[in-house]
């Protein structure tokens, strides 16, 4: 069975491996490629796993056929809205570091469909499950904006500051959650305490600009970074932010005009 992976970073050809691993014909969309390309790899595919970063998401969608299985392994979304048009849709998501996985170390993710675990599950890489698609969005999305905090305040990991830190990120986190109608269980998770954990530490790419933007506020990051991207759409008014949220309205007015 040929699987599209539209993605071909670090975390694409990841999962990509995983699938070859297990039998499956796996063909690459690099965005940097021409347009033309897509419609090759889509060709004849079953299913398609989608790991571009989330600003591409909405240029990429109108391109993808609607009526084929469709892994969201992007994070950074906050609605499941945002993929409405697709008959058949499921989220992949949590703490896994691609050279994690490369290196068949043992890793646990988020899945909300358990066609994952058959395409997807390993010795190494397993799934907790939820039926909670946009709660496990937002977690993706939210644990990013938090750790660009953590690195603005200099949490340190392993100090009692950086498990008070988190603690109160996963509170926060299940009150937007509960706010924006999902399941604020859904934070207990892989997809959420654990990537919430993982992220807010170093190498963490949102953690590290969240340091370079405490040294320079003025600070643009070269790569990538989901954070950045999360926090505009939640200054936009996207999402529910509940009263009560400090650690959020801190990065917001922290924040200044990055985001």
């Amino acid at each position: 069975m040929k699987i599209a992976v539209l993605g071909a970073g670090a975390f694409g050809t990841t999962l990509g491996g995983v699938l070859a691993e297990k039998g499956y014909d796996v063909d690459y969309y690099d965005s940097k490629v021409e347009q033309e390309k897509l419609s090759d790899v889509l060709k004849h595919a079953k299913v398609v796993v989608l790991t571009v970063p989330s600003k591409a998401v909405p240029y990429l969608l109108p391109h993808l056929p609607k009526n084929i299985p469709l892994v969201v392994a992007t994070k950074g979304i906050l609605k499941p809205t945002t993929f409405d048009e697709f008959k058949d849709y499921m989220i992949l998501s949590g703490p896994g570091f691609a050279d994690d996985i490369r290196a068949h170390k043992k890793t646990l993710l988020t899945a909300t469909d358990k066609r994952i675990y058959e395409m997807f599950e390993t010795d190494y890489l397993t799934f907790d499950y939820t039926e909670d698609e946009h709660g496990v969005l937002m977690c993706g999305a939210l644990k990013n904006v938090y750790a660009i905090l953590a690195g603005l305040v200099n949490v340190k990991s392993g100090t009692r500051l950086h498990e008070q830190f988190l603690t109160e990120a996963a509170d926060e986190m299940r009150a937007i959650l509960k706010a924006n109608s999902a399941n604020p269980k859904t934070v207990d998770l892989a997809c959420g305490v654990g990537d919430l954990r993982i992220t807010c530490d170093y190498p963490s790419r949102n953690y590290e600009f969240g340091q370079k933007l405490r040294e320079n506020p003025k600070y643009q990051p070269e790569k990538t970074v989901e954070g950045v991207s999360a926090l505009k759409r939640i200054k936009r008014g996207e999402i529910i932010i509940p009263e009560g949220m400090d650690k959020m309205k801190t990065l917001i007015s922290m924040s200044g005009d990055f985001a």
